[in-house]
């Protein structure tokens, strides 16, 4: 089996902690040079330094915040022209939880910039380059409530879908030049975006945080939280060459906790 990365470039957004440092570093095990996009520098500094360099790979990093299309743009642009990407991974910590007919027009509209429109820059960005070499990988990290709505997350399950629906279409049309588009559905994944969301279940249910959390880890039937380094796993096969026949599908990685077949 052909995991290795050696050669390639990573695009790896959302990378100064958890999912997204961790699908970096285990980009850069396989040999890819990899260069992280995220808000906080200092964290991004720090985690460019925990890559692997054992091959000889090169290592870059950026802060940007995603709310800012232009700046974005212009960054991407600027990347592509010195480091042709090969695989592109789009992730960006999801919105804050609530009733969804509660939530104001505006947070919709936040949500969908941060991550469609996001992830529209950054695939005009990389895709062309791409097309040239007849090869690349673009994934999504995105949710289970693709599947399943979470209760409480109103504006996330709404944006999620929609960055689902996107990455399918996307994979129908990219296939024929040799790149595929895929999606990863993390479930309960040991985060700070899950710390954040077991804390405002908690305060919903007028339960501590601990119960809470017991509670979720209930509800799946590996009974635990998942690592990071679990959803790295599978982002790094499906970016690799073994996955050149993976196109189109959504990836639950939840420990069995989605319902469906």
């Amino acid at each position: 089996m052909n995991l290795s990365l050696i050669g390639k470039t990573a695009l790896v957004s959302g990378a100064s902690q958890g999912i997204g440092k961790a699908i970096a570093i285990e980009l850069s095990l396989l040999g890819a040079n990899c260069i992280l996009l995220a808000r906080n520098s200092e964290a991004l500094a720090a985690a460019t330094k925990d890559l692997d360099v054992s091959a000889g790979q090169s290592h870059h990093f950026y802060a940007i915040d995603f709310a800012v299309s232009d700046g974005l743009k212009n960054l991407v642009e600027s990347i592509v022209k010195e480091h042709p990407i090969d695989i592109l991974i789009n992730n960006s910590g999801g919105p804050a939880a609530g009733l969804i007919f509660s939530e104001a027009p505006e947070k919709f509209e936040a949500a969908f910039k941060q991550h469609v429109v996001a992830n529209q820059i950054l695939s005009q960005a990389v895709v062309p380059g791409m097309k040239q070499r007849s090869w690349g990988r673009i994934i999504n990290i995105i949710s289970t409530s693709v599947r399943t709505p979470l209760d409480n997350l109103g504006v996330s399950n709404t944006i999620r879908a929609a960055v689902a629906s996107w990455s399918k279409s996307m994979s129908n049309e990219l296939a024929v030049h040799g790149i595929t588009v895929n999606s990863l559905l993390p479930g309960f994944i040991s985060t700070t975006r899950l710390d954040a969301v077991a804390s405002s279940f908690a305060e919903r249910a007028q339960i501590s945080k601990s119960d809470m959390e017991e509670r979720m880890k209930s509800s799946v039937p590996a009974k635990r939280f998942g690592d990071p380094s679990e959803i790295a796993a599978v982002a790094a096969f499906i970016a690799s060459p073994a996955a050149s026949y993976v196109n189109g599908v959504s990836i639950p990685v939840d420990g069995g906790r989605t319902p469906t077949i």
